[in-house]
């Protein structure tokens, strides 16, 4: 912690810079999203931008958890369980791009008296 007033100053002007890069950070995540100059993939908002702006997004959690969150004085086992929460959120994220890759086509599901929209050709409708 700071204990002298220009150790407090120091401080001070590092917070500043930090929240000026988050303000810097949410202004090109907008613009990435509507700017058509900064538009990295096809015409519009598509996967591509989605990805800048959620890398964008990324970066600006790192520091408001380094720095307003005062990870950087934290022991070791502390950046550990981050880590193990970042694998968890990918493996979970890849779960749900390969359940969307390859779904499953059933139409002989039981569906206890409801009728669902796959199983209307199943029953001639």
């Amino acid at each position: 912690m700071a204990d002298s007033p220009e150790a407090i100053k120091k401080s001070q002007k590092l917070y500043l810079f930090v929240g000026l890069c988050l303000f810097v950070g949410t202004i090109v995540t907008v613009m990435v999203a509507t700017v058509p100059a900064l538009d990295i993939g096809g015409h519009g908002f598509d996967t591509w931008d989605m990805v800048l702006g959620l890398l964008i997004a990324s970066c600006k959690v790192a520091l408001v958890m380094y720095f307003f969150m005062h990870l950087n004085h934290e022991k070791p086992w502390v950046y550990g369980v981050l880590v193990l929460g970042v694998i968890m959120a990918i493996a979970l994220a890849a779960l749900v791009f390969l359940a969307k890759g390859d779904p499953i086509h059933y139409d002989n599901f039981k569906t206890g008296g409801v009728i669902l929209p796959g199983c209307l050709n199943f029953i001639g409708l």
